[in-house]
């Protein structure tokens, strides 16, 4: 190719270059070049000015290449130079592991050429430290990758241990579809199905009267309920009454519904169970425990409130109205059979228990409703709380008299900032407040009983009730 009269190939295809320029023109063509002399000496370093990562390599000229070689790379280096020197130019690239002072180690891969100068060798060479770190890279993700399926297969093998070897039967049902995902050897023998017929089968489908779409709802509905909810239904094989109590978990974006399956029989015989554990705490526990009428009238007690109130036998007791055995008579009574059949139970009432020969003793009853169809009941369990009450006024006793109390430190407290006239007057109206709250909130706003309580008539407990701005708050 000519241009005018200019030549500007000399030969071939190969243009004339300045010996200034080629240096850069190898170093851009390449990550290093490092020119070999026949004896394995490095007469010249040329660096990609762009990679920085190899830093300063001027050290390595002058000296064997074998020193910046790693102990495996040398005997390659030393095959290839033979064959180039004996005149074989190595066809294949040359993969070596540089070494600086055992600081760093970096794989370069070379291509020989000759550039005619006393048999020395021009090696230009391609890092491969970004392969490396890929490769690297996709071995650590394979590695875990294989650690991942590993731990699955475990979580796997045991929960398929556990399936079978449960006792308790369960099945996992897709919320979206309703069809059982999988279900153990105990749900299959209650449902009278295979295990493989039942996983992929529709839940519904195995029970009476019951959709999946409704069934379905049925048991979500069932998760919401505080004490875990149950539904029971009638298989359709087995005819069995089989009771489900849901779980609905997510897992993978889809809810999932965990259900335990029991019969009717193994539920009836656990409810058997409990009762008997409570019929046994009745007879044997160390609080006094009875049952009565709405009315009052006792149905029966156990051996503490016998010895509680001092009475030999049950038929002592039984019949008789709990207001015989109440320091207040009727108005403890009322206390004690009103607020429950309203609210369901009522937590702790304090009063005195008197027994046939007058002696007093002071209980916390609390009492529970028990709504039952044929003959509904008030339980109630009674505590003797003499022993702490003394306790607490041996504790608050000190050398030379009794502490006084907190209420009576804050009226000593206004002595000096008032005359006696007005702080009685003062600390009255807020003990008589304090009363009438008390009275009104032990009967359930009552005011009978509440009046009876404190020995007013019902006409001065409503005036006291609105001088106290209590009337409509207890209203």
């Amino acid at each position: 190719m000519t241009t005018g009269e200019n030549t500007f190939w000399s030969s071939g295809a190969v243009p004339l270059i300045e010996p200034e320029f080629l240096s850069s023109i190898i170093g851009a063509a390449s990550d290093i070049a490092l020119v070999v002399s026949a004896e394995g000496i490095i007469l010249s370093v040329v660096l990609n000015t762009h990679i920085e990562s190899f830093g300063n390599l001027k050290h390595w000229e002058g000296r064997p290449v074998a020193d910046f070689l790693t102990s495996e790379s040398v005997p390659k280096f030393e095959k290839a130079h033979d064959a180039y020197l004996a005149g074989e130019v190595p066809k294949k690239p040359l993969e070596l592991n540089h070494s600086d002072n055992a600081v760093w180690q970096y794989p370069v891969r070379y291509t020989f050429h000759r550039f005619g100068y006393e048999n020395a060798a021009l090696l230009l060479g391609r890092d491969l430290r970004p392969i490396a770190e890929t490769q690297q890279q996709l071995v650590q993700a394979q590695i875990a990758l294989e650690q991942g399926y590993e731990a699955r297969r475990e979580f796997d093998a045991r929960y398929r241990v556990l399936m079978a070897n449960s006792s308790q039967a369960v099945v996992f049902v897709s919320v979206q579809s309703g069809r059982i995902d999988d279900a153990n050897e105990a749900a299959a023998t209650l449902l009278g199905l295979g295990t493989e017929a039942l996983r992929g089968s529709s839940l519904a489908q195995h029970f009476n009267d019951r959709s999946s779409v409704e069934l379905t709802e049925s048991l979500l509905n069932a998760t919401l309920s505080e004490e875990g909810g149950r539904v029971t239904l009638r298989a359709t094989r087995t005819r069995q009454q089989i009771v489900l109590q849901p779980v609905v978990f997510r897992a993978g974006g889809q809810r999932v519904l965990l259900c335990r399956l029991d019969s009717d029989t193994a539920v009836a015989e656990s409810s058997g169970e409990a009762a008997n554990q409570a019929l046994s705490l009745f007879r044997l526990g160390a609080d006094a425990m009875l049952f009565i009428s709405p009315r009052g009238v006792i149905l029966s007690v156990n051996e503490s409130f016998l010895d509680l109130v001092g009475a030999p036998h049950l038929s002592g007791v039984v019949g008789r109205s709990l207001g015989d055995f109440l320091s207040r008579g009727q108005i403890d009574l009322s206390v004690l059979t009103d607020p429950p059949q309203r609210a369901g139970q009522m937590r702790t009432y304090s009063t005195k228990l008197i027994n046939d020969l007058g002696t007093r003793v002071s209980v916390e009853i609390s009492a529970t409703h028990l709504d039952d169809a044929d003959a509904p009941s008030i339980g109630c369990i009674v505590r003797d709380v003499s022993r702490v009450e003394a306790q607490r006024s041996a504790a608050g006793a000190i050398a030379g008299g009794q502490m006084p109390p907190e209420s009576s430190r804050n009226v000593m407290d206004l002595v000096g900032s008032a005359s006696l006239k007005d702080i009685v007057a003062e600390t009255t109206d807020v003990v008589e407040k304090m009363c009438i709250e008390t009275a009104v909130e032990l009967t359930s706003n009552n005011r009978v009983a509440a009046a009876e309580m404190l020995g007013l008539s019902r006409q001065s407990l409503y005036v006291k009730l609105r001088k106290y701005g209590l009337l409509a708050k207890n209203t």
